[in-house]
């Protein structure tokens, strides 16, 4: 895997998938960027640069374990680019990651081109997503046959009362279908360093406030783009954040959930690769879906 120094010398990793103008990649957790694969074979429209953040992956391990907060990784970010010579980049972020994403956007914006921003967390801007809607979100699938017990541990863990295994009860909900692809895509992201885990949001990692203020003058064009069942980042919700960009454009996939690449790549390929200006092969890039809309201040 290639490697570059980040500012506090340390190494770190990223992985590269497919031709043409880079994309940079980061992925949630914080774990490595393996689960993120081709993106739905997004790779076949752009070349994917998949970073391991530090302590995952084949990244180093800090010794300064307060680097392992969002807001110090964006210098991670910022040195990666720098490594491959590139004075605008498009990025694109997953979940956890979007934060690091955000607030690099924020801090950076003469940097940014434009930003993908997959299952949005909402940390970084200070949204709230309620448990209130997690569970509205989670009931309309009802019907599937696994849905009573995770409804259940989903109950007790927005209650504050989980139990030793609710944590994984609830995994069905972040796949728009619990099957085999699913359980082993689930078995491969899954964070391995779990201090890196638990200090990526620690005291002063997310400055709500100030990151509001500096993306409402962010003038590179933003896509959010979440599934239809996502109790991570519910629609709901995703258009709060949605509406703090100047220029962005709010996309929900459906029937997809947290891994809307898995769940229909066809559909998030499309959708991605329009926005970003690349078109597949003969084919011209499609209309905005019913489920997609322009957001504006």
């Amino acid at each position: 895997m290639p490697t570059f120094c980040a500012p506090d010398g340390i190494r770190l990793a990223y992985r590269e998938s497919g031709e043409g103008e880079p994309l940079l990649c980061l992925p949630g957790g914080p774990t490595d960027a393996r689960y993120l694969g081709d993106l739905g074979g997004l790779s076949a429209h752009r070349r994917l640069i998949l970073l391991d953040p530090r302590g995952t992956g084949g990244s180093a391990v800090p010794e300064d374990t307060s680097s392992y907060r969002s807001d110090r990784q964006v210098e991670d970010v910022e040195a990666l680019r720098a490594h491959l010579g590139l004075p605008l980049i498009d990025l694109l972020a997953h979940s956890a990651g979007t934060n690091t994403a955000m607030q690099y956007a924020a801090r950076y914006p003469q940097r940014l081109r434009r930003l993908v921003l997959v299952g949005p967390s909402t940390r970084a801007v200070g949204i709230t997503v309620t448990g209130a809607t997690r569970r509205e979100t989670a009931g309309r699938r009802a019907h599937e046959p696994w849905f009573p017990a995770a409804f259940a541990a989903l109950e007790a863990l927005t209650a504050g009362t989980p139990g030793p295994g609710d944590v994984e009860a609830v995994t069905p909900f972040f796949y728009g279908r619990w099957d085999a692809a699913a359980r082993a895509h689930h078995a491969l992201g899954r964070p391995a360093n779990s201090e890196a885990v638990a200090l990526f949001g620690a005291d002063g990692a997310f400055t709500p406030a100030a990151t509001r203020a500096a993306l409402a003058d962010l003038r590179s064009p933003v896509l959010l783009l979440t599934g239809e069942f996502d109790l991570n980042s519910p629609p709901a919700a995703i258009h709060e954040v949605a509406a703090l960009f100047p220029a962005a454009t709010l996309a929900v996939q459906p029937s997809a959930s947290h891994y809307p690449w898995l769940d229909a790549p066809a559909a998030f390929t499309t959708t991605i690769a329009a926005f970003l200006g690349a078109k597949a092969e003969g084919k011209q890039s499609p209309a905005p879906s019913e489920r997609e809309a322009k957001v504006g201040r």
